[in-house]
This record gives C-alpha cells, structure tokens and sequence, in this order.
C-alpha cells in the first residue's frame, strides 16, 4: 500500500506542476510569448513541499516546450481545440514621430515670351512737290510788269480798257475779248501765245463808217467809235441772243438788234428804269433800242436787242460826246 501511496502522490503532483504550467501559458501575454532580447525567461516552478509524515520521491518533471502555434490544455477528461495566436501588434513608439511637411513644388515661371521687335516703319517718302510749269499767259488776277505793258499795248491798238494800271481785272478782260474777238480767237479772256501774236501783228478791225459815229459789228460782237473815218476805240459788246422772251403788253418777240443805219434821238443821263432791266446812260438810236452801260458784258450774243458796253465805257462816251444826237449808229 506504501509504494502504491507514493506512486499515485507522485502522479498527483506531477499533474499539478503541468496544469499549473499549462495555465500560465494561457494566461501570459501574447508579449511574454516571444521573449525579447536580454529578457531572463521566467525559471521552472518548484513543486510543493511534501505533506508531513509523508515521504515523496523526488520526480523529476520535464518542462513542457510549447508550441509555435497550438497550445494544448490538458484535463481530465478531454482535449480543447487549438487556438490561433495572433501575430504581435507593432508597438508605438514612445516619441510621436513629426509628418515630414511636404516641400511646395517649386513653381513653374512661364518663360516670357520674347516682346517682338519693333517694326521699324520705312519714312514715309515725302511726295514731290508737283512742279508747276510756269505760264505762258496772263489773265485776271494777274499784276505786275507784264500786265502794265500788256495794258499799254492794248490801249495803243484801241481796245479801251482805261487808265493803265498794271493789274487785269475787269476792264483788261474786256479790252482782251475784244482783241479776240477781232482776230477770231477763243474768247477765254486769257492772254496766250495766240493772243499775243494778235496783239504783236497789231491786229485791228476795219469800219465801214465815214465820218463820226458808232460802227457794231454782229458777227464780232464788237463796237467800234469812229473818228473822221478812221476807228477810235474798240468795245467788247453784247447784243441781241436771239432767245424769245415777253413783251410789255404780253406779246412775244425775239432778241435781235436790228441792222441798218441809225440816228442817236434821245438820251438819258443816268439809270433808265425799263421793262426789259435797267439801263445805264442810255442812248436810243431805233425806238427802244439803245447803246447803254450794263454791269454784265459777256463775250456772247445776251442782250434783249441792245448793245450793252460796260458802264465805265458808257460813261467815258459820254465823257467825250461821242454819240451826241444826231450821230450814226451802224449796225451791220
């Protein structure tokens, strides 16, 4: 009975050293699984002093070696299921490490366009001054050296233009159309290389009238005041247009200056207000026809059937008395 004693407390403490071992597998922390470096593992427990009166023989146990994975827990009746080991969390370090601030990327400067060169504009090239060639005539407007000889020369052919003065205006300009007219030229009133070979040759009409009176010329539309015969002074004049126009009692008639030889048989000194227009100083030779002062002379055929001279012509006839009454008027 003795021996059999010893061998069942010899079992019995034998099983309570592995329980008690197997318990503390269980119980530990994952972290007491895996020793760390430089960790003392905890020694084997002793077993318990043995009860008084009883002598036990020292058994010696072996240290259980568990298992990497599986931890068997050993009971009396049966065996539990393994149980997985989760893998160790890793620890947090004691120190909070700093987030790396990113570094900006560094900004991307647009490379600057190059500034195109300015363009250089070509100077614009000036255009010439035309060239103005230089006349070869005189007319109105005109003044100077030229003009008084020019004015000189007319006045000793006849044409009367009055007192010379070295300037062409309006008096100058009749005196030149009546040159024209006599050389049958254009009559533009300008003095050019025609008219100054007319004027050069002397060019002068010729009057069909003896004695003293007034020869006008239809077909040159120019006035001729006749001395002893022999031509004066030449007018520019402007006689009937030929146009139909109303009469005072309302008949129509014709502008025309009636041909024929005529006798001067009444005068006005001064404005004569008519139907027809004024007239200035006005001398009748055929009813109401009349040699008188206008202030428009063209070098044309205009008038209602008068013979218009300008008013300083008219009033230098006067001055002279060269159509007194009883003196003849030629119209041809």
């Amino acid at each position: 009975m003795t021996g059999n004693i010893r061998r069942a407390m010899a079992t019995v403490a034998a099983g309570a050293v592995i329980t008690t071992g197997l318990a503390a597998c269980r119980s530990a922390p994952l972290d007491a699984a895996q020793p760390r470096s430089g960790t003392t593992t905890a020694s084997t427990p002793t077993p318990p002093a043995p009860t008084a009166g009883v002598t036990t023989t020292p058994t010696r146990t072996a240290t259980p070696t568990p298992s990497p994975t599986t931890t068997t827990t050993a009971s009396a009746s049966a065996k539990s299921s393994p149980t997985r080991t989760a893998a160790p969390r890793p620890k947090r370090s004691s120190t909070p490490t700093a987030t790396p601030t990113p570094k900006p990327s560094p900004t991307q400067t647009a490379t600057p366009r190059p500034k195109p060169s300015p363009t250089q504009t070509a100077a614009p090239t000036p255009s010439p001054t035309p060239t103005v060639a230089p006349r070869d005539d005189i007319r109105v407007g005109d003044h100077g050296p030229k003009v008084l000889a020019l004015q000189n020369r007319l006045s000793e052919l006849g044409y009367w233009l009055g007192e010379p003065d070295g300037d062409f205006g309006f008096l100058t300009q009749q005196a030149v159309w009546a040159v024209q007219k006599t050389a049958g030229l254009s009559r533009d009133g300008n003095v050019g290389p025609a008219t100054q070979r007319a004027l050069a040759d002397g060019v002068r009409p010729a009057t069909q009238l003896s004695g003293n009176g007034v020869d006008i010329d239809l077909s040159r539309q120019i006035l001729m005041i006749v001395r002893d015969g022999r031509v004066a002074h030449i007018l520019n004049t402007s006689t009937g247009g030929g146009y139909q126009y109303k009469q005072k009692d309302g008949d129509t008639a014709t502008a025309r200056t009636p041909k024929g030889a005529f006798k001067v048989y009444y005068t006005v000194d001064g404005k004569d207000e008519g139907f027809l227009g004024d007239m200035w100083r006005p001398r009748y030779f055929n009813g109401g026809y009349a040699v008188h002062g206008s202030p428009s002379i063209p070098p044309y055929p205009a008038s209602h059937g008068c013979a218009r001279v300008s008013n300083a012509a008219m009033d230098m006839i006067w001055a002279r008395d060269y159509l007194p009454k009883g003196a003849t008027v030629l119209v041809r």
